[in-house]
């Protein structure tokens, strides 16, 4: 059984739509139709019922759904056997949400390496949504988010929390600060509430960026006012040509950990979240 009939079929269970998972997967919709039709082939039985009211899982495709979720788990498990064979008995895939790539991660590095010294380690940054993604896949072992994306095959668990100042060029007084040159930090959907439950005036800002070193880079480049992480923050006002704003209030973002659901228990897993938990807990 080809793995592509497997992840379409999941896809679809997620979406119930034919168009969006064509879009999803990058694939035309026929392409989806037909691995559906390849797959209920095989199966001998029916798996979806499409309508003008949208796409439904029949009741074979419900029994099926969580056995094509260990298909999907055991096929990603063959393939890290196969690709593990190398010099060191395992790699360790690990993710790190952009802005925290610069928070003394080496230190953290460093102590997966004596916890673990003959596992090879595989370190990359990317967004929240694409590494829960690449964890269900199988392609990461574990990921350091901003935004959990539910999932059952996946477990999140807080880390600590990142905090983000107002800085400004424009003005150091927070009723002072002008709309039209403000630039909005929008670094995960329950930030972005949060600002704008504190910010009303604010919201819905002209310009708008997720990322830490892009917002760094937008206010050495046009000037204005924004929300950055502290660290980022210390680092402009130093400069001179920045202030922290008065009574702009400190915003949290949560730091999380998310792992696949069959290494919930693990130790070694749960020894790489304590570590993860010591460091951002103190990142210096």
């Amino acid at each position: 059984m080809q793995i592509e009939l497997i992840e379409t079929f999941l896809d679809l269970c997620e979406t119930r739509s034919f168009n969006q998972t064509a879009e999803r997967l990058d694939i035309t919709q026929s392409t989806v139709s037909g691995r559906v039709k390849a797959l209920e082939k095989t199966l001998g039985r029916r798996l979806f019922l499409r309508s003008r009211s949208g796409t439904s899982l029949t009741l074979e495709g419900m029994r099926f759904e969580p056995h094509a979720r260990a298909l999907r788990v055991n096929w990603s498990e063959a393939l890290r056997a196969t690709r593990d064979a190398g010099p060191t008995a395992t790699t360790l895939r690990v993710g790190i949400q952009r802005d925290l790539t610069g928070t003394n991660i080496g230190d953290w590095v460093r102590s997966v390496r004596q916890f673990l010294p003959e596992t090879s380690l595989y370190v990359e940054s990317d967004f929240s949504t694409q590494m829960c993604n690449d964890l269900v896949q199988g392609n990461l072992d574990i990921a350091v988010i901003y935004s959990p994306k539910p999932h059952p095959d996946l477990h999140f668990e807080t880390l600590s929390e990142v905090r983000f100042r107002m800085i400004s060029d424009v003005a150091d007084q927070l009723r002072m600060i002008p709309r039209d040159s403000y630039i909005m930090a929008n670094i995960s959907p329950a930030f972005a509430r949060l600002h704008d439950s504190v910010h009303p005036s604010l919201a819905g800002a002209a310009v708008s960026c997720g990322q830490d070193s892009l917002l760094e880079a937008l206010l050495t480049s046009l000037g204005g006012t924004a929300y950055v992480l502290e660290e980022t923050g210390e680092k402009l006002v130093a400069s001179g040509r920045f202030a922290s704003v008065k009574k702009a209030p400190v915003l949290p973002q949560p730091v999380y950990s998310a792992i696949h659901l069959r290494n919930r228990h693990r130790s070694s897993h749960r020894r790489l979240i304590q570590l993860l938990a010591a460091h951002f807990a103190d990142p210096a």
